[in-house]
């Protein structure tokens, strides 16, 4: 019976100098995750167990914060059903409708680059430019849509005005910019095997029968990729409502980022503004663990295990 006996490697002059120059050239990358990611997530952990304002020195309150949350902020649980309601609503109708945009850019069909450039637009303009644009395409005085209206004797629609309006107009701005999921899905797509068309084919399946029972099976390892992307950036949601509606009419548009960011930089808040992003937090680690849980039952991964 022979026994391995394991060495140490020694540090030689040479691997010193080599590790040197590896961390001197990652060093940007080191000292930016340090200062912008590392230093400011234990510190909101330290500042969400104290009474913080930045103009004095921070007061250790314990859990007083979360408390506070749960039971005395009547605008947190406002804050998380609008949060619930956009993302229960935006995520899945965002990835339809970049799958069926997708599925149609992939057919042969005349004029199909710039259909495609076309429809990944809206995802690269700045979000700025893009609460301009809507601002000004919604607004009920002299906006395009409701100017259109008014010009067909029908009445005009209070988009962003509206308490019951608000989030939907909202859900139908993020739908339209989902150019950046119609991309991965073509890439997607490309991948799926002409021969299981053809089998389909031979076996009298139709166009529709091809589509859910090969298409959607074989992409759906990017669905679960897109959907979770979108639950997080959903939950996070913060740059568009707070352009378009300041988190109004009537808190009607308030999600939880806009909440958070009203306590730690409008009302200095930070102790408890740090108690809100860590809940958010937890919310974005236990909805992505309950998707891939639940995913095995309908994510496919060919050549793999179901």
């Amino acid at each position: 019976m022979s026994i391995t006996v394991s060495k140490r490697r020694r540090l030689t002059p040479t691997n010193l100098r080599k590790l040197i120059r590896g961390l001197l050239f990652v060093s940007p990358w080191l000292i930016g995750f340090l200062v912008f990611t590392l230093v400011p997530l234990v510190t909101s952990i330290y500042f969400s167990f104290h009474r913080y304002d930045l103009m004095r020195p921070p007061n250790f309150v314990g859990l007083a914060n979360y408390v506070r949350m749960f039971t005395k902020d009547p605008r947190f649980v406002n804050s998380v059903y609008n949060t619930v309601f956009y993302v229960g609503f935006s995520a899945p109708l965002g990835v339809i409708s970049a799958f069926l945009l997708a599925n149609l850019l992939n057919t042969r069909i005349v004029g199909r680059s710039g259909f495609r450039a076309l429809f990944f637009f809206p995802s690269i303009v700045p979000a700025v430019v893009t609460a301009m644009i809507w601002r000004y395409l919604l607004n009920v005085q002299y906006g395009a849509i409701n100017s259109t209206l008014v010009g067909l004797g029908l009445p005009r629609i209070p988009f962003l005005s509206n308490p019951d309006l608000a989030k939907p107009s909202l859900i139908m701005i993020y739908m339209w910019a989902q150019g950046n999921q119609m991309v991965i899905y073509l890439a997607s797509l490309q991948d799926v095997p002409r021969s299981l068309y053809e089998a389909a084919t031979m076996d009298g399946a139709n166009t529709w029968h091809k589509f859910w029972h090969v298409t959607v099976p074989m992409c759906t390892p990017v669905i679960l990729f897109n959907l979770i992307m979108s639950f997080v950036w959903g939950i996070q949601n913060f740059v568009l409502p707070w352009l378009l509606t300041d988190g109004g009419p009537n808190l009607a548009t308030e999600f939880l980022a806009i909440h958070l960011y009203r306590n730690a930089f409008e009302w200095l808040h930070m102790g408890y503004a740090s108690a809100l992003a860590w809940v958010m937090f937890v919310a974005i680690v236990v909805l992505t663990i309950v998707l891939f849980k639940t995913s095995a039952r309908w994510v496919y991964y060919g050549g793999g295990e179901h």
